[in-house]
Protein backbone atom coordinates (compact mmCIF):
# COMPACT_ATOMS: atom_id res chain seq x y z
CA UNK A 1 0.00 0.00 0.00
CA UNK A 2 0.98 3.35 -0.68
CA UNK A 3 0.87 6.28 1.53
CA UNK A 4 -0.71 9.34 -0.64
CA UNK A 5 -1.09 12.41 0.08
CA UNK A 6 -5.46 11.93 1.29
CA UNK A 7 -3.89 10.31 4.09
CA UNK A 8 -2.53 13.88 5.46
CA UNK A 9 -5.84 15.36 4.38
CA UNK A 10 -8.07 12.96 6.44
CA UNK A 11 -5.96 13.55 9.46
CA UNK A 12 -6.39 17.56 8.55
CA UNK A 13 -9.55 16.98 8.42
CA UNK A 14 -10.18 14.70 11.49
CA UNK A 15 -8.29 17.57 13.18
CA UNK A 16 -10.70 20.40 11.93
CA UNK A 17 -13.59 18.35 12.80
CA UNK A 18 -12.69 18.16 16.15
CA UNK A 19 -11.87 21.51 17.06
CA UNK A 20 -14.90 22.87 15.31
CA UNK A 21 -17.00 20.86 17.45
CA UNK A 22 -15.16 21.75 20.51
CA UNK A 23 -16.06 25.37 19.65
CA UNK A 24 -19.72 24.05 18.68
CA UNK A 25 -20.14 22.76 22.42
CA UNK A 26 -18.08 25.72 24.08
CA UNK A 27 -21.18 27.65 25.33
CA UNK A 28 -19.22 30.94 26.66
CA UNK A 29 -17.97 31.23 22.82
CA UNK A 30 -19.80 33.89 21.25
CA UNK A 31 -20.44 32.94 18.26
CA UNK A 32 -20.11 29.28 18.56
CA UNK A 33 -22.57 27.88 16.42
CA UNK A 34 -21.36 30.26 12.97
CA UNK A 35 -17.43 29.65 14.05
CA UNK A 36 -18.08 25.96 14.91
CA UNK A 37 -19.77 25.36 11.67
CA UNK A 38 -17.10 27.18 9.67
CA UNK A 39 -14.40 24.95 11.10
CA UNK A 40 -16.80 21.98 10.12
CA UNK A 41 -17.43 23.15 6.93
CA UNK A 42 -13.55 23.36 5.93
CA UNK A 43 -13.13 20.07 7.72
CA UNK A 44 -15.51 17.91 5.26
CA UNK A 45 -14.03 19.42 2.45
CA UNK A 46 -10.38 18.01 3.46
CA UNK A 47 -12.09 14.52 4.45
CA UNK A 48 -14.63 14.01 1.52
CA UNK A 49 -13.62 16.93 -1.31
CA UNK A 50 -12.36 14.15 -3.96
CA UNK A 51 -15.56 12.46 -3.48
CA UNK A 52 -18.58 14.92 -4.17
CA UNK A 53 -18.75 16.69 -7.27
CA UNK A 54 -16.79 19.89 -7.35
CA UNK A 55 -19.70 22.52 -7.38
CA UNK A 56 -20.71 21.04 -3.97
CA UNK A 57 -17.31 22.19 -2.54
CA UNK A 58 -18.05 25.64 -4.74
CA UNK A 59 -21.37 25.78 -2.95
CA UNK A 60 -19.24 25.21 1.14
CA UNK A 61 -16.55 27.41 0.20
CA UNK A 62 -18.64 30.05 -0.59
CA UNK A 63 -20.90 28.99 2.83
CA UNK A 64 -17.63 29.83 4.42
CA UNK A 65 -16.80 32.76 2.92
CA UNK A 66 -20.64 33.94 3.75
CA UNK A 67 -19.96 32.91 7.68
CA UNK A 68 -16.51 34.77 7.86
CA UNK A 69 -17.72 37.83 5.94
CA UNK A 70 -20.78 38.54 8.14
CA UNK A 71 -18.76 38.35 11.18
CA UNK A 72 -19.26 34.51 12.00
CA UNK A 73 -16.00 33.68 12.75
CA UNK A 74 -14.77 35.27 16.37
CA UNK A 75 -12.39 34.18 19.07
CA UNK A 76 -13.68 33.23 22.50
CA UNK A 77 -11.69 33.84 25.75
CA UNK A 78 -8.63 31.01 25.52
CA UNK A 79 -8.98 28.34 28.28
CA UNK A 80 -5.30 27.52 28.83
CA UNK A 81 -2.99 26.29 31.76
CA UNK A 82 -2.60 28.64 34.83
CA UNK A 83 0.96 30.88 34.21
CA UNK A 84 1.91 29.27 37.13
CA UNK A 85 1.88 25.44 35.48
CA UNK A 86 3.41 27.20 31.93
CA UNK A 87 6.02 29.09 33.97
CA UNK A 88 7.40 25.72 36.21
CA UNK A 89 7.15 23.13 32.51
CA UNK A 90 8.95 26.05 31.02
CA UNK A 91 11.72 26.35 33.52
CA UNK A 92 12.08 22.48 33.61
CA UNK A 93 12.20 22.07 29.66
CA UNK A 94 14.12 24.66 29.14
CA UNK A 95 15.76 25.34 25.70
CA UNK A 96 14.25 21.06 25.31
CA UNK A 97 11.65 22.71 23.68
CA UNK A 98 13.21 23.53 20.52
CA UNK A 99 13.11 19.78 19.72
CA UNK A 100 9.66 18.89 18.82
CA UNK A 101 9.89 22.10 16.78
CA UNK A 102 13.24 20.67 15.23
CA UNK A 103 11.66 17.47 14.83
CA UNK A 104 9.43 18.48 11.89
CA UNK A 105 12.91 19.67 9.15
CA UNK A 106 14.76 16.64 9.96
CA UNK A 107 11.96 14.12 10.03
CA UNK A 108 10.83 16.04 6.56
CA UNK A 109 14.30 15.88 5.30
CA UNK A 110 15.18 12.20 6.16
CA UNK A 111 11.62 11.23 4.15
CA UNK A 112 12.52 13.18 1.37
CA UNK A 113 15.94 11.53 0.57
CA UNK A 114 14.74 8.42 1.92
CA UNK A 115 11.89 7.77 -0.19
CA UNK A 116 12.98 6.95 -3.83
CA UNK A 117 14.59 4.08 -1.59
CA UNK A 118 11.55 2.67 -0.02
CA UNK A 119 10.34 0.27 -2.31
CA UNK A 120 9.16 -2.99 -1.84
CA UNK A 121 7.80 -5.40 -4.50
CA UNK A 122 8.07 -2.80 -6.97
CA UNK A 123 5.36 -0.51 -4.63
CA UNK A 124 6.21 2.77 -3.34
CA UNK A 125 5.80 2.86 0.37
CA UNK A 126 5.57 7.00 -0.50
CA UNK A 127 3.49 8.58 -3.35
CA UNK A 128 6.47 10.21 -5.02
CA UNK A 129 5.28 13.16 -6.05
CA UNK A 130 4.07 14.29 -2.57
CA UNK A 131 6.67 12.99 -0.80
CA UNK A 132 7.82 16.39 0.68
CA UNK A 133 4.52 16.90 2.02
CA UNK A 134 4.02 13.32 3.05
CA UNK A 135 7.34 13.51 4.93
CA UNK A 136 6.04 16.97 6.87
CA UNK A 137 3.39 15.43 7.61
CA UNK A 138 5.00 12.27 9.19
CA UNK A 139 7.36 14.86 11.00
CA UNK A 140 4.55 16.68 12.75
CA UNK A 141 3.26 13.37 13.97
CA UNK A 142 6.13 12.13 15.47
CA UNK A 143 6.68 15.98 16.50
CA UNK A 144 3.52 15.69 18.56
CA UNK A 145 4.44 12.42 19.84
CA UNK A 146 7.77 14.16 21.36
CA UNK A 147 6.29 17.03 23.18
CA UNK A 148 3.80 15.28 24.37
CA UNK A 149 6.31 12.72 26.01
CA UNK A 150 8.81 15.47 26.72
CA UNK A 151 6.15 17.77 28.35
CA UNK A 152 3.89 15.10 30.31
CA UNK A 153 0.89 15.61 28.60
CA UNK A 154 -1.79 14.50 25.92
CA UNK A 155 -2.87 14.50 22.69
CA UNK A 156 -5.83 16.07 24.20
CA UNK A 157 -4.06 19.11 25.45
CA UNK A 158 -2.42 19.57 21.97
CA UNK A 159 -6.07 19.96 20.29
CA UNK A 160 -6.91 22.20 23.11
CA UNK A 161 -4.07 24.42 21.96
CA UNK A 162 -4.72 24.13 18.47
CA UNK A 163 -8.79 24.89 18.59
CA UNK A 164 -6.90 28.05 20.47
CA UNK A 165 -4.52 28.86 17.68
CA UNK A 166 -7.73 28.22 15.05
CA UNK A 167 -9.67 30.47 17.24
CA UNK A 168 -6.99 33.66 17.48
CA UNK A 169 -6.26 33.50 13.77
CA UNK A 170 -10.01 33.09 12.62
CA UNK A 171 -10.53 32.96 9.30
CA UNK A 172 -7.27 33.56 7.98
CA UNK A 173 -6.00 30.65 8.62
CA UNK A 174 -7.79 29.60 5.64
CA UNK A 175 -6.44 32.13 3.18
CA UNK A 176 -2.85 30.28 2.10
CA UNK A 177 -5.00 27.84 0.22
CA UNK A 178 -7.84 29.91 -1.26
CA UNK A 179 -5.34 32.14 -2.90
CA UNK A 180 -2.90 29.48 -3.73
CA UNK A 181 -6.23 27.88 -5.85
CA UNK A 182 -7.11 31.90 -6.92
CA UNK A 183 -3.90 31.78 -9.00
CA UNK A 184 -4.72 28.84 -11.11
CA UNK A 185 -8.26 30.59 -11.48
CA UNK A 186 -6.68 34.02 -12.48
CA UNK A 187 -4.32 31.86 -14.74
CA UNK A 188 -7.28 29.91 -16.77
CA UNK A 189 -9.76 33.12 -16.64
CA UNK A 190 -7.32 34.41 -19.09
CA UNK A 191 -6.13 37.22 -16.60
CA UNK A 192 -2.28 37.31 -17.87
CA UNK A 193 -3.98 38.21 -21.06
CA UNK A 194 -5.90 41.08 -19.12
CA UNK A 195 -3.09 42.31 -17.47
CA UNK A 196 -0.95 42.41 -20.68
CA UNK A 197 -3.18 44.33 -22.60
CA UNK A 198 -3.69 46.90 -19.95
CA UNK A 199 -0.09 47.25 -19.66
CA UNK A 200 0.82 48.09 -22.95
CA UNK A 201 -2.31 50.17 -23.31
CA UNK A 202 -1.48 52.84 -21.09
CA UNK A 203 2.46 52.41 -20.33
CA UNK A 204 5.13 52.65 -22.66
CA UNK A 205 7.13 49.15 -22.45
CA UNK A 206 9.17 50.24 -25.84
CA UNK A 207 11.52 51.00 -22.73
CA UNK A 208 13.64 47.91 -21.19
CA UNK A 209 13.70 49.24 -17.80
CA UNK A 210 9.91 50.36 -17.71
CA UNK A 211 8.77 47.24 -18.67
CA UNK A 212 11.30 45.11 -15.98
CA UNK A 213 9.99 47.77 -13.67
CA UNK A 214 6.13 47.12 -13.96
CA UNK A 215 6.79 43.31 -14.27
CA UNK A 216 8.47 43.52 -10.78
CA UNK A 217 5.75 46.32 -8.93
CA UNK A 218 3.02 43.97 -10.49
CA UNK A 219 4.59 41.19 -8.82
CA UNK A 220 4.61 42.38 -5.13
CA UNK A 221 1.51 44.30 -6.03
CA UNK A 222 -0.33 41.25 -7.20
CA UNK A 223 1.02 39.08 -4.54
CA UNK A 224 -0.12 41.97 -1.98
CA UNK A 225 -3.68 41.60 -2.54
CA UNK A 226 -3.95 37.47 -3.49
CA UNK A 227 -1.40 37.18 -0.22
CA UNK A 228 0.61 34.86 -2.27
CA UNK A 229 3.51 35.28 -4.56
CA UNK A 230 2.91 31.45 -6.24
CA UNK A 231 -0.44 33.01 -6.83
CA UNK A 232 0.77 36.32 -8.82
CA UNK A 233 3.51 34.58 -10.52
CA UNK A 234 1.39 32.91 -13.47
CA UNK A 235 -0.56 36.54 -13.83
CA UNK A 236 2.59 38.92 -14.36
CA UNK A 237 4.84 35.92 -15.96
CA UNK A 238 1.82 35.48 -18.81
CA UNK A 239 0.57 39.11 -19.08
CA UNK A 240 4.35 40.99 -19.14
CA UNK A 241 6.96 38.33 -18.36
CA UNK A 242 7.17 35.92 -21.34
CA UNK A 243 5.68 38.27 -23.86
CA UNK A 244 7.64 41.70 -23.38
CA UNK A 245 10.72 40.69 -21.27
CA UNK A 246 11.54 37.25 -23.31
CA UNK A 247 9.60 37.65 -26.31
CA UNK A 248 10.75 41.12 -26.81
CA UNK A 249 13.60 42.01 -25.15
CA UNK A 250 15.09 38.79 -25.11
CA UNK A 251 15.97 38.21 -21.65
CA UNK A 252 17.39 35.01 -19.54
CA UNK A 253 13.89 33.60 -18.92
CA UNK A 254 15.63 31.89 -15.29
CA UNK A 255 16.50 35.01 -14.05
CA UNK A 256 13.41 36.42 -14.68
CA UNK A 257 11.73 33.67 -12.42
CA UNK A 258 14.36 34.28 -9.78
CA UNK A 259 14.11 37.98 -9.36
CA UNK A 260 10.50 37.90 -10.31
CA UNK A 261 9.71 35.78 -7.28
CA UNK A 262 11.70 37.57 -4.72
CA UNK A 263 9.62 40.76 -5.81
CA UNK A 264 6.38 39.07 -5.22
CA UNK A 265 8.30 38.01 -1.39
CA UNK A 266 8.25 41.67 -1.22
CA UNK A 267 4.52 42.26 -1.70
CA UNK A 268 4.29 39.59 0.90
CA UNK A 269 5.88 41.85 3.78
CA UNK A 270 2.99 44.07 3.15
CA UNK A 271 0.02 42.67 3.33
CA UNK A 272 -2.42 41.12 5.48
CA UNK A 273 -3.41 38.32 2.97
CA UNK A 274 -0.45 36.76 3.59
CA UNK A 275 -1.69 35.44 6.56
CA UNK A 276 0.83 32.84 7.58
CA UNK A 277 3.54 35.10 7.60
CA UNK A 278 2.31 38.18 8.60
CA UNK A 279 -0.89 37.15 10.98
CA UNK A 280 -0.13 34.37 12.57
CA UNK A 281 2.81 36.09 14.32
CA UNK A 282 0.79 38.75 15.84
CA UNK A 283 -1.56 35.92 16.91
CA UNK A 284 0.63 34.00 18.59
CA UNK A 285 2.50 36.85 20.33
CA UNK A 286 -0.60 38.60 21.21
CA UNK A 287 0.23 41.60 19.80
CA UNK A 288 -2.60 44.50 19.81
CA UNK A 289 -1.98 46.06 16.63
CA UNK A 290 -2.84 43.51 14.38
CA UNK A 291 -0.34 45.32 11.83
CA UNK A 292 2.48 44.85 13.49
CA UNK A 293 4.64 42.58 11.72
CA UNK A 294 3.89 44.48 8.52
CA UNK A 295 4.84 48.06 9.70
CA UNK A 296 8.40 46.87 10.23
CA UNK A 297 8.47 45.03 7.22
CA UNK A 298 7.33 47.85 4.73
CA UNK A 299 11.16 49.45 4.68
CA UNK A 300 12.88 46.40 3.78
CA UNK A 301 10.53 45.31 1.25
CA UNK A 302 10.20 48.47 -0.58
CA UNK A 303 14.23 48.75 -0.24
CA UNK A 304 14.47 44.99 -1.83
CA UNK A 305 12.10 45.84 -4.39
CA UNK A 306 14.21 48.52 -5.52
CA UNK A 307 17.19 46.80 -5.66
CA UNK A 308 15.27 43.81 -7.38
CA UNK A 309 14.21 46.08 -10.32
CA UNK A 310 17.77 47.09 -10.94
CA UNK A 311 19.15 43.38 -10.74
CA UNK A 312 16.46 42.33 -12.70
CA UNK A 313 17.05 45.25 -15.71
CA UNK A 314 21.45 44.30 -15.49
CA UNK A 315 21.55 40.55 -15.09
CA UNK A 316 18.46 39.35 -17.54
CA UNK A 317 20.17 40.84 -20.19
CA UNK A 318 23.47 39.64 -20.18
Amino acid sequence: MTLTINYLFWLLGIVLLIIGGMILTDKDHPRRLTAGGFWILYALIFLAGDLVPPSVVGVLVIAMALIAGFGGVTAAKPKVLSLEARQASAARLGNKLFIPALTIPVVTVVITLAASHLIFGGTPLIEQKNVTLIGFGIGCIIALAVACVMTRDTVGQSMKEARRLVDALSWAAVLPQMLGMLGLVFSDAGVGKAVAHVTTAYINLDYRFVAVAVYCIGMAVFTMVMGNGFAAFPVMTGGVGVPILVGVFHGNPAVMVAIGMFSGYCGTLMTPMAANFNMVPVALLELPDKNAVIKVQVPTALSLLVVNIFLLNFLMFL
